[in-house]
């Protein structure tokens, strides 16, 4: 990136290696500087020290939850980064309401699909086209 271009940064919070594994592949690929995580304890230092442009939030993360990891996100300073919260669960539209995420993606995921939402929520959310 140069000095121009701001880097796009994304958390990722999920206790799946695995998951964690394709979305940091996929979105490293499309320009993102990826950094993820396997529980949510501090999840306000965490996030105050990578700040990053977007977080995905997965619901069963160790050890206060999805849920309660966005809520402390949403009651801090950081509550204008914006949360996609991805879930098995067939209500994961309801849990990322719960939750107060802005939106939502639902496992098992298209990769395309990751891609798609991550880029309209940074539209959307964070005022800027993807590049």
């Amino acid at each position: 990136m140069t000095a121009e271009t701001p880097s796009k940064k994304i958390a990722i919070f999920d206790d799946d290696e695995d998951i964690l594994a394709i979305c940091d592949y996929v979105l490293s690929e499309d320009g993102w500087e990826v950094r993820t995580f396997v529980e949510c304890d501090n999840v306000v230092d965490t996030v105050k020290a990578f700040n990053p442009d977007i977080i995905i939030m997965d619901n069963w993360i160790p050890s206060v939850g999805g849920i309660e990891a966005t809520r402390q996100l949403k009651a801090s300073a950081f509550k204008r980064i914006p949360v996609i919260y991805f879930s098995a669960n067939r209500d994961v539209k309801q849990l990322a309401e719960k939750a107060g995420a802005e939106t939502f993606l639902a496992k098992p995921f298209d990769v395309e699909v990751l891609k798609q939402i991550v880029d309209e929520t940074v539209t959307k959310f964070c005022g800027r086209p993807q590049e």
